[in-house]
């Protein structure tokens, strides 16, 4: 399909894009006015074509004519180039307009995306591991499983939440961090630094070994590049701008990567392109007040490993499975339990047309909490990039990528997954198996299980 999703059916199947705003919970006031518009817009194309022929006629004329039919030829021409720039401007303004509505329009959902309003209708898929599960939150943990054969280990010691444990052994302080920057800042102190390293190096060394190439993409972007990859509209208030400057801080970098081959062609022998991103991480969680006050979980900055990939519009399905697969390799390498949702049309966002979620069992809280989000953001943000392919370079476009995107693994969101599954009944966190050798290099680094910090 040469031509944007949206546009298509806009032109050949409005009813596709109808359908989309309802299960999303949206009035589709926007797409009637987009099929006016774009009718609209077409005709006065049409219109504009018809008066530009005329005047190259009229002025091919000009050269053979007598001096007396001259001057009333270019008398013509003027005329119709009043007409034109008249016509041109309406022609603008009313582009303008179909332009403003079509980039306001969400991803076109996958038809298996299940439908429903919020977060509590998102779909769980499937389960891995063993979690352990306090007695007090097991009535809780049974409900959360139903209809899926999950075994599980019920304990009767307490586990501290990854927020206390911090506190307790001083390998964060959030309440110095908070004299410095504020809420929702950290100090991460001792074996906790270690840990981080030997994750980004886990994750590094797995996604290489797959074919991704690494990234370590700008931390800015200008408002152009941040309007392609996202809807700012909705998303900038969760971001940084840089006072006076048009320049944000990253929130993922799935973003820079996205914007990379921006007003670029790529040939179809060069698809697909898999990235793994590593970037520092800024939100200001601006709607997140109240929730996860305490600890490294939901913080404004964060280190984070992503995958990005950008592919032929036919196998965009197929790779969407892949990087869930990869972070789910991830996890079950750092024995974490989790399960995978698929996002509902409520909880899912303008971006993505099909969203999974890997959600890792918490202990302390007793509850599933989201670690990485795999999207199939099929041409949406290729199209506001404008990133094409093409049998070859100066060939003519045959489409628009499709973008994809996963976490492959959030540092700080990772440790605190860490630190509560793997504490056992004296409060020790056993180091995953995996991480070892990446710890081995550091001649300070802990052994087999974290140590507390020796400070004040």
């Amino acid at each position: 399909m040469k031509m944007w999703s949206i546009l298509y059916y806009l032109r050949n199947d409005v009813s596709v894009l109808i359908r989309n705003m309802e299960v999303r919970g949206l009035s589709p006031e926007p797409i009637y006015k987009a099929v006016e518009l774009d009718r609209r817009v077409r005709q006065l194309g049409i219109e504009l074509d018809e008066l530009r022929h005329k005047r190259n006629l009229i002025n091919k004329q000009i050269p053979k004519t007598s001096p007396e039919e001259r001057v009333k030829l270019i008398s013509e021409a003027r005329a119709l180039s009043k007409l034109i720039e008249d016509k041109e401007a309406v022609y603008n303004k009313v582009r303008s307009e179909l332009d403003e509505i079509l980039l306001s329009i969400p991803n076109i959902l996958h038809p298996d995306v299940p439908i429903g309003e919020d977060e509590s209708n998102n779909k769980p898929l499937r389960y891995w591991g063993r979690p352990k599960v306090m007695r007090k939150h097991l009535d809780v943990f049974l409900k959360e499983i139903e209809g899926f054969n999950v075994e599980y280990d019920v304990i009767d010691y307490e586990i501290v939440g990854h927020a206390d444990y911090g506190d307790q052994t001083h390998l964060t302080d959030t309440a110095r961090a908070a004299k410095v920057a504020g809420s929702r800042f950290y100090y991460m102190l001792g074996d906790l630094v270690y840990l981080q390293m030997a994750l980004i190096n886990y994750a590094t060394d797995f996604l290489t070994s797959k074919g991704y190439i690494p990234v370590y993409p700008p931390p800015l972007m200008n408002k152009k590049a941040y309007m392609g990859v996202t809807s700012l509209a909705d998303f900038e208030d969760a971001i940084y701008k840089l006072e006076g400057e048009d320049l944000y801080l990253i929130a993922t970098s799935e973003h820079p990567m996205a914007a990379m081959y921006m007003n670029e062609v790529l040939e179809i022998g060069e698809l697909p392109i898999k990235l793994m991103g590593f970037s520092p991480c800024f939100r200001k969680e601006a709607g997140a007040h109240g929730k996860d006050t305490k600890g490294i979980f939901r913080v404004h900055n964060f280190d984070k490993i992503e995958q990005f990939i950008f592919c032929h519009p036919d196998e965009s399905w197929e790779y969407h499975e892949e990087i869930i697969r990869n972070a789910e390799e991830l996890f079950r390498g750092l024995e974490i339990p989790y399960r995978v949702v698929d996002i509902c049309t409520g909880d899912i966002g303008v971006v993505a047309a099909r969203k999974y979620d890997l959600e890792a069992w918490m202990p302390a809280q007793g509850k599933f909490r989201e670690m990485v989000s795999a999207s199939n953001c099929t041409d949406w943000q290729s199209y506001r990039l404008n990133i094409r392919f093409a049998k070859k370079r100066g060939h003519p476009s045959e489409g628009f990528v499709h973008t994809l995107n996963s976490t492959g693994l959030a540092i700080q969101r990772t440790i605190t997954a860490i630190i509560e599954n793997h504490q056992d009944e004296e409060g020790r966190v056993k180091i995953p198996n995996v991480l070892r050798k990446y710890l081995s290099v550091f001649d300070g680094a802990p052994k087999d299980y974290l140590r507390p910090v020796n400070l004040p």
